[in-house]
Formats: C-alpha cells, sequence, structure tokens
C-alpha cells in the first residue's frame, strides 16, 4: 500500500511520462501506482507551451486513446488524462486554450522556467530575476508581488483543479495564493518532489479556507506514489490532515 506511518495515499494526481520529460510510459506508471496500492493515478505531462519538454497539441489524441486502452486494461484503478499547464504571461495566461481544457479529465498548472507566451522578452526577464533570488536566496518586495499577482490571476482565469508547487521558482505571498486557490476552488499542493515549500509557508496556506493534495510530481514510475518529503512537512507543519484531500490516516 501506498503508505507513510499511518497515512495512505489515494490518488496521485500529478505525474510524467515521456510524452513530456518523464523517464516511463503511461502504462508504466498506471504499474507502478497500481503496485502502490493507489486507487487513481494522473498523467499530466507539462504544457505545449514549455520550450525545452512540452507535450504537443498533435499528440492530445495519441495520448486519449492510449489512457482509454490501459483503462480498459486496469478497471480497479482508475487513470486520468490531465495535463500541467505553464503560466506564460503576467495576465495569468496558460498555455493552453479554453477549448483544449475539454479534452482533459482535469487541468492543473503551475509556473516554469521555459515557458513563454504573449510578450516573450518580459517574461523572459521574469524567470531570469526569479532564477536569480533562488540561486542568491534573495528577493525584492516587486518580484514577490509580481509572482504572487501572476499567480492569483492565473487562479481566477482559469479552471483548474490544483495549482502545482506554489512558491517554487520564485517568491510568492502563499497565504494571498492560498486564499485565492480557495475563493476558486483549486487545489493547493503539497509537492513532494520540488523543495521550495517550507512549514512556515505550509502554515501560512492553511490559515485560508484553502484544500490541499499531495503529489508526487514523479518523473520516474519508481516515484509514482512516492510522497514522504510531503509528509514529512505535513507533520512539521501541525496541517490537519483531514485538510489534505487525497490522503487517508485510517
Amino acid at each position: 500500500m501506498a503508505t507513510t506511518s499511518t497515512y495512505r495515499l489515494l490518488y496521485d494526481w500529478h505525474t510524467h511520462t515521456t510524452f513530456s520529460h518523464g523517464l516511463g510510459s503511461i502504462a508504466d506508471n498506471v504499474r507502478a501506482a497500481a503496485r502502490r496500492g493507489l486507487l487513481g493515478v494522473g498523467i499530466t505531462d507539462h504544457g505545449p507551451g514549455h520550450l525545452f519538454y512540452g507535450f504537443k497539441r498533435a499528440r492530445f489524441a495519441e495520448m486519449r486513446g492510449e489512457i482509454e486502452a490501459i483503462k480498459a486494461q486496469n478497471p480497479g484503478l482508475a487513470v486520468y488524462m490531465g495535463i500541467e499547464a505553464n503560466i506564460v504571461d503576467a495576465s495569468g495566461r496558460l498555455d493552453l486554450s479554453p477549448a483544449e481544457f475539454a479534452l482533459f479529465d482535469y487541468v492543473i498548472a503551475g509556473y516554469h522556467y521555459g515557458a513563454f507566451g504573449g510578450n516573450p522578452l518580459a517574461l523572459g526577464l521574469l524567470h531570469a530575476e526569479n532564477a536569480l533570488s533562488d540561486t542568491v536566496g534573495f528577493s525584492s518586495k516587486r518580484l514577490l508581488i509580481r509572482n504572487t499577482e501572476m499567480t492569483e490571476k492565473a487562479l481566477y482565469a482559469n479552471d483548474l483543479k490544483m495549482l502545482t508547487h506554489p512558491g517554487d521558482k520564485g517568491p510568492a505571498d502563499l497565504f494571498a495564493v492560498a486564499r485565492a486557490c480557495a475563493e476558486t476552488n483549486t487545489l493547493f499542493e503539497i509537492n513532494a518532489r520540488h523543495k521550495a515549500l517550507t512549514a512556515e509557508g505550509l502554515r501560512a496556506a492553511a490559515r485560508t479556507e484553502v484544500k490541499f493534495a499531495v503529489s508526487s510530481d514523479a518523473h520516474s514510475p519508481k516515484r509514482v506514489g512516492e510522497t514522504a518529503h510531503a509528509i514529512a512537512l505535513i507533520r512539521e507543519a501541525g496541517l490537519d490532515v483531514a485538510r489534505v484531500v487525497n490522503l487517508s490516516n485510517d
């Protein structure tokens, strides 16, 4: 079973495959999820706006066909076709059109270096500033405000299931971001792969009414359902596990 101490992961809604830059196939991730005892797994490769490993639009139908075939072979496991869209400009626009949302079982989204939108120069400068902030461990108030506002706009403008790795790849006001998640019924991800979220940040988010989800963000099949870091962070922050919608402590 996918357990860490008394907690059991029920659904892993954030995993990657070779359709973007994961190391395994959809079938590999599904088999790994079944071995972990999960009830469901989501395939959420990076949106097409990422320059280096975006999921090509021409392959959307191919993935859907592959997932439907795998679902028929695994009736005891829910398999979802999702996508991890990229926030691609300061207005909160994503690299998916409104019509493309209907092609997926759900859409999750986050901020990533290497994703570009309508103003590549402006976003490139923002990426560079955030990368420098991550490297030297210092950021300006202006940068924090820009990242926060960009994330809030993405939440209000799009119907998202989950905001991925909040605060990663650039500073943000996590209380404000979590409040926007709560108001838009978007899950706030506790990511087991990225380490930017701290116990202090998680406690700030928890001061809102937001609901949380734990994800592996697996880039290889062996990491599917692996959430030890996220569970440790939940314990450190003293977060009530009842607020984490895909964990059980039965």
